[in-house]
């Protein structure tokens, strides 16, 4: 074979090469002891002397040009391998999106509540997850010994000599702001709570509840009806119809539960409890309830955002299962 044919074949077989090990079997096929270059040049011999020369020339040329860019391929190769590993990447590809975690539908659904009663003057407060009995019951007309204290299924702290527990709701920072702030205000208290009880597909001993008090110089039990309407038609975003049925909470009087009806809830759910703030819970707080009045309320987040997406276990909020995170 001539040297040109050697030279073209050998060039389009380069360009086809990429990586070191098939760049190394080229160099050996063309330049090795046995290579094809190698031949001809050991047959410049048995050539006459006028053909001697000439292909002499061409093949020590194209041996020359072919070390050359076997040394700029390999350096090529080097470059590349550290830019990019051993993969190759494909510029004109469209991007691959990587995987973002987000919210939980309990934190979702909390960002909403709270930006909803903002657009109502409402201003968002935060409590320690970790109270004093004084907070949690005393200043809320829940004195030692009360029987309303059953209710709350408490866990207690082994502390000396103040008692302290898990807050079994977020009514303490009902007294804590009062005592601190000067009427009129408006305040919703998101938090977990803590209940020592059974869990199910309805109840658990972690939650969220959400706590709301409006104080003013005149506030009535239609003030409170007409905010929660409002609230759940914005949040739901659908015409709501609200119920008061009577009950009873040490700090409220009167006190009622609240149910909710309207769009997609056929029926009435019960929502929540509330009432007018107590006399003795303004007293604690250092406010004369003879001037100032308020409601105050309290739901579970949680039962809220079961509501919001058909959800019938809250036991799914907390089990870090994905395949149930990753649809909200």
């Amino acid at each position: 074979m001539e040297s040109k044919q050697i030279g073209k074949q050998a060039f389009d077989e380069l360009g086809r090469i990429e990586n070191l090990a098939e760049l190394e079997k080229f160099r050996i096929k063309y330049l090795g002891r046995k290579g094809k270059l190698t031949v001809v040049l050991r047959s410049l011999k048995d050539l006459p002397i006028s053909q001697r020369k000439k292909v002499g020339q061409e093949t020590n040329r194209l041996k020359v040009e072919l070390i050359k860019t076997i040394k700029k391929k390999n350096k090529e190769i080097e470059n590349w391998k550290l830019k990019i590993g051993n993969s190759k990447i494909d510029i004109t590809a469209p991007g691959v999106k990587l995987p973002q975690g987000h919210l939980h539908p309990i934190t979702q659904v909390l960002l909403q509540v709270e930006e909803v009663f903002q657009s109502m003057g409402f201003k968002v407060v935060e409590g320690p997850d970790i109270e004093t009995e004084y907070y949690n019951f005393d200043a809320l007309n829940i004195p030692d010994e009360h029987p309303a204290r059953d209710v709350w299924d408490t866990f207690w702290l082994k502390t000396k000599p103040e008692r302290l527990l898990l807050r079994t709701h977020t009514s303490p920072m009902q007294a804590k702001y009062m005592e601190k702030n000067n009427p009129p205000l408006r305040i919703i208290v998101p938090g977990r709570v803590f209940r020592y009880e059974a869990t199910d597909a309805s109840h658990s001993h972690t939650f969220y509840q959400i706590e709301g008090l409006m104080v003013d110089k005149d506030i009535s039990v239609a003030n409170f009806k007409a905010v929660i309407e409002e609230f759940f038609k914005r949040l739901f975003k659908q015409d709501i119809k609200i119920r008061l049925r009577p009950g009873y909470f040490p700090f409220t009087e009167p006190s009622f539960e609240v149910d909710l009806k309207g769009g997609k809830f056929k029926n009435w759910l019960e929502i929540m409890g509330a009432g007018i703030v107590h006399p003795n819970v303004f007293k604690a707080a250092g406010y004369n309830p003879a001037n100032w009045q308020g409601f105050a309320f309290g739901m579970g987040l949680d039962r809220i955002v079961m509501m919001k997406y058909g959800i019938d276990d809250i036991r799914l909020f907390y089990k870090g299962d994905l395949r149930f995170l990753n649809q909200f």
